[in-house]
């Protein structure tokens, strides 16, 4: 271990696109032992290009699900982890949408993507063809975030001829912010009542948006706070994650450790050999890496 490097850097994307796209990231990672790593469920869908050979996933951990190679990728929202099969070598830059953006730039609700991966030029096109040769062609991340920019852009305003961007219920859009702002620790029902729906025609309309129902969802963002505490630079004990994340107690986070990874969470820790231990400069853990690793570097953000 002691040659390995790994590097990430944080890109802000365009003002106009920051209703759809919440952040770029680029990651160089080299030395590490091959192995298996959980890609964990978030709040975001996610796309990567990969800048070094094929990506080697499938949607589910140590449950048999296939392995398909791409060179680009998208995924929706999920609620388990993907298995990201790697030698110890990647590069890539990974593209963070929001549900919006994913009509906006996919042309597509965010639920048609929920559970699955897809090769990105499936749902760009020759666009998506394009991104991928101007990322790789790029010799600076800056220039790599430049170009995201403006592929993304054009990807946006193909799209506003066909009004595919504004055709989310702002009642679905609230509820979604109200969700993210308390970590998934509200009531759906009393999310429900305040905009003036039954819980079960917001779990429709949610579900039928985002492609996970308000409770399930509320589950992931708790899964994704747990996961951030899990791998900063000095992790909590378990326990403590626990509650700090707003389980009931440590055998619950366990049940649903097990349930987002395919495994306690003891044996995640032992088997991810990317585990991160570093930080960012703000003094907050990266969140949804592809690879959440040790950065023998400082983040530098563009």
């Amino acid at each position: 271990m002691e040659d390995h490097t790994a590097t990430n850097i944080d890109g802000r994307p365009a003002p106009a696109l920051r209703r759809y796209v919440r952040s770029y990231v680029g990651f160089d990672l080299r030395g590490f032992p091959a192995g298996v790593h959980c890609g964990p469920p978030g709040r975001v869908l996610t796309a990567v290009i990969s800048l070094s050979g094929s990506l080697e996933v499938a949607a589910g951990v140590d449950d048999g699900t296939p392995v398909t190679r791409f060179g680009s990728v998208a995924g929706g929202l999920m609620r388990r982890s993907v298995a990201i099969h790697h030698d110890g070598r990647q590069e890539g830059v990974k593209v963070s949408l929001t549900p919006l953006g994913a009509r906006a730039v996919y042309g597509m609700p965010a639920a048609d993507l929920a559970h699955r991966l897809v090769p990105l030029d499936d749902l760009l096109g020759t666009l998506g063809v394009e991104l991928a040769d101007r990322l790789r062609a790029a010799t600076t991340w800056a220039a790599r975030f430049a170009a995201l920019d403006e592929l993304l852009l054009r990807a946006v305003g193909r799209g506003a001829d066909g009004d595919r961007v504004s055709r989310m219920r702002p009642e679905v859009a609230e509820a979604w912010r109200r969700l993210l702002a308390a970590r998934g620790r509200v009531q759906v029902g009393a999310v429900a009542a305040e905009l003036g729906w039954s819980r079960r025609y917001l779990t429709e309309r949610f579900r039928g948006e985002v492609g996970l129902s308000p409770k399930t969802f509320a589950r992931v963002l708790r899964f994704e706070h747990a996961h951030e505490l899990a791998t900063a630079h000095d992790p909590l004990p378990w326990a403590d994650v626990a509650t700090v994340s707003g389980y009931a107690d440590q055998a619950h986070l366990v049940r649903e450790w097990s349930e987002f990874t395919g495994r306690s969470p003891t044996a995640w820790r032992r088997g991810e050999v990317l585990l991160g231990t570093g930080q960012p400069p703000t003094g907050r853990p990266s969140r949804g890496l592809p690879f959440p690793f040790l950065q023998d570097r400082p983040i530098a953000v563009l």
